[in-house]
């Protein structure tokens, strides 16, 4: 294997909210501590009307950091024919690199019909193929459903990454077989994890991404603070020990291949 990735320092968190309020009012110090930690390039994820602004803001203040937008499926509510326009004008802009967070969560789903989910979630998949635009995708107690519509989705034609991926093995293979990326949060470092750990054990290097989903699911060893841009630096070093590989090659491969699914433009039938 190359060693171009000895003493490689820099980690991408590929999915993180600094324009959640948790952080919006604050976003220097934040940005300058994850630098402290390597954390040298971010996806900004919006999901609804709100965050989306937001994220685009923060995308033309700061070189590092990178805008993805959409509608979360706890806020289809407000995803209107009007709201929907709105997404298709925003992803335009050269600075939004992916759509995001869609999907489907069963989870907490009183204000979020399941079939009202999937409609929203196929229209948004249908805007990224339009606009060949890479996707996040958030799934909750709803893989199996996922799986079918992204199946259908023509998925190899734009690409994207499973966010915070929580399912088993099997799962994370047949979500690559699609094509897609597999992304770690914090959760892969909990010590009773223990699916998390086999699918990350099975989710080769050249798949893989992390994150952060600050200011949620807070890697050990800050687990019950409340997360940050800089943790995902722990992201890396559990999956290093992991897979007993050297956390500079986690951090050179989590890079890259975020980097060339967001940032590097794409011919249509490229590998993620």
């Amino acid at each position: 294997m190359s060693k171009q990735h000895k003493n490689w320092r820099q980690v991408y968190d590929s999915h993180t909210h600094l324009n959640d309020d948790a952080f919006y009012d604050d976003v220097p110090a934040f940005e300058a501590r994850a630098a402290h930690y390597g954390v040298t390039q971010m996806n900004i994820v919006g999901s609804n009307t709100v965050l989306n602004e937001r994220a685009i803001k923060l995308a033309h203040e700061y070189d590092n950091l990178h805008a993805i937008i959409g509608w979360h499926p706890e806020d289809i509510r407000s995803y209107t024919d009007q709201a929907e326009k709105k997404l298709i004008e925003q992803l335009r802009d050269p600075l939004v690199v992916g759509i995001g967070e869609i999907g489907l969560d069963y989870f907490n789903d009183q204000n979020s019909p399941h079939d009202r989910q999937q409609e929203v979630f196929t229209r948004q998949l249908e805007i990224a193929r339009q606009l060949k635009l890479p996707i996040s995708i958030h799934v909750r107690d709803a893989l199996e459903d996922a799986y079918a519509i992204l199946r259908d989705s023509h998925i190899d034609e734009f690409g994207g990454v499973m966010h915070s991926f929580n399912g088993s093995p099997e799962m994370a293979e047949k979500f690559m077989e699609l094509g897609l990326a597999i992304s770690f949060s914090g959760v892969v470092s909990f010590k009773t994890a223990e699916e998390v750990h086999r699918a990350a054990l099975a989710v080769p290097l050249d798949r893989l991404m992390v994150e952060t989903d600050a200011p949620y699911l807070t890697p050990i060893p800050y687990r019950g603070k409340e997360n940050e841009p800089g943790f995902t630096k722990f992201v890396v070093d559990a999956i290093a020990r992991l897979k007993n590989v050297d956390p500079e090659l986690v951090a050179y491969k989590t890079f890259h291949n975020a980097e060339r699914l967001f940032l590097t433009k794409r011919e249509p039938n490229e590998e993620n």
